[in-house]
């Protein structure tokens, strides 16, 4: 049986080729309502099915979109990839996600694998991007959408999450229970002081504190942003000598690992300790109490990543046009607090 061509569509349409070719691509020119209908029937009666490989060797581009995380294991970014493919899947993309686990030369081994692949574009949701990373990015003269951070070497466009003024929320709900005061569970001395949530989630912490007239020294703990190191972390901070009223965690993951932690210490969540975190992950409401935490719209952020990504004006005569887009943070209120 011979293979059906796109000429065959357009006959049997009574179309060009180029018309069935901007149905079937969604553009990049507008066809009639009526025209697009006998396209598609047309398709639908013969069969036909594009041939991909073809397509992306002509247009120099896939209909794949690049998706590079820290760690899919992490249940907020697993969240935010799956909300990244429904998205995509909604613009008729595929999504290629690569993890780098927080190591700087396999981020610049998953850029260069799927910039090479000619993507569509590329989302990164990088913990700490290096100078060759960005020169990678440089080098292919990407479109590249950050997500979620946004760090100093390149100023692509941006979306993120108020992590600030979110951290605020939280801290000033935990002081407003009575707690003498909240200690704050930070990143780790890798943690990038600016670009970060969680360093813009301990600047928020700072300055609730600094509103109450409360000190920070000796309050800030480093920890790891994953429960089960947290969890380790929150042991050695719950048995020592001067264990805190109240932590906001900066990532509900730690919160969670704190949780587990003051069970096995017998310690009474919120009577004698009060917990907050961030990011509102799904596992949050079934945490033991249920955690108190900050909220952001990760599937309408993701969208609007993918949106961006695709977005043919996201730059202008090749230079990068800086954007930002914040999408406000909200405070979810469960028992972790003390609130009932």
């Amino acid at each position: 049986m011979a293979k059906v061509t796109r000429d065959d569509v357009a006959r049997l349409a009574g179309t060009s080729t180029a018309v069935v070719s901007y149905v079937i691509n969604n553009g990049p020119r507008p066809v009639a309502p009526a025209t697009r209908e006998r396209v598609l029937a047309a398709i639908k009666e013969l069969g036909y099915r594009p041939d991909r490989v073809a397509q992306a060797m002509a247009s120099r581009r896939t209909d794949l979109i690049g998706l590079i995380i820290p760690d899919a294991r992490q249940p907020f970014f697993g969240e935010m990839a799956h909300a990244v493919e429904q998205a995509a899947s909604e613009r008729g993309k595929m999504v290629l996600v690569g993890n780098t686990d927080y190591i700087g030369e396999r981020e610049v081994h998953y850029l260069r694998a799927f910039l090479g692949m000619r993507v569509s574009g590329l989302i990164l949701v990088s913990h700490a991007l290096n100078d060759l990373a960005a020169a990678e990015i440089d080098a292919w003269d990407a479109r590249v959408v950050l997500l979620h951070e946004r760090p100093e070497a390149i100023d692509d466009v941006a979306v993120v999450t108020d992590d600030l003024g979110g951290a605020q929320l939280a801290v000033r709900h935990l002081l407003e229970h009575g707690y003498e005061y909240v200690a704050c569970m930070g990143g780790t001395a890798e943690t990038p002081a600016v670009g970060d949530p969680v360093s813009d989630h301990v600047e928020g912490w700072k300055r609730a504190m600094a509103e109450a007239g409360l000190p920070i020294e000796g309050r800030l703990f480093e920890a790891p942003y994953n429960r089960y190191d947290a969890y380790r972390v929150a042991l050695d901070i719950l048995s020592g000598p001067r264990r805190p009223p109240a932590i906001f965690c900066s990532t509900d993951d730690q919160a969670i690992g704190l949780l587990r932690a003051a069970r096995e210490l017998r310690i009474d969540v919120p009577r004698e300790l009060g917990v907050a975190g961030f990011d509102d992950i799904k596992e949050a409401a079934l945490a033991d109490p249920p955690l108190t935490t900050v909220a952001s719209d990760r599937s309408a952020m993701a969208r609007a990543a993918v949106d961006l990504v695709l977005d043919d004006g996201l730059r202008v005569a090749g230079s990068r046009r800086e954007r930002l887009k914040t999408f406000p943070s909200r405070l979810v209120v469960r028992t972790s607090c003390g609130c009932v």
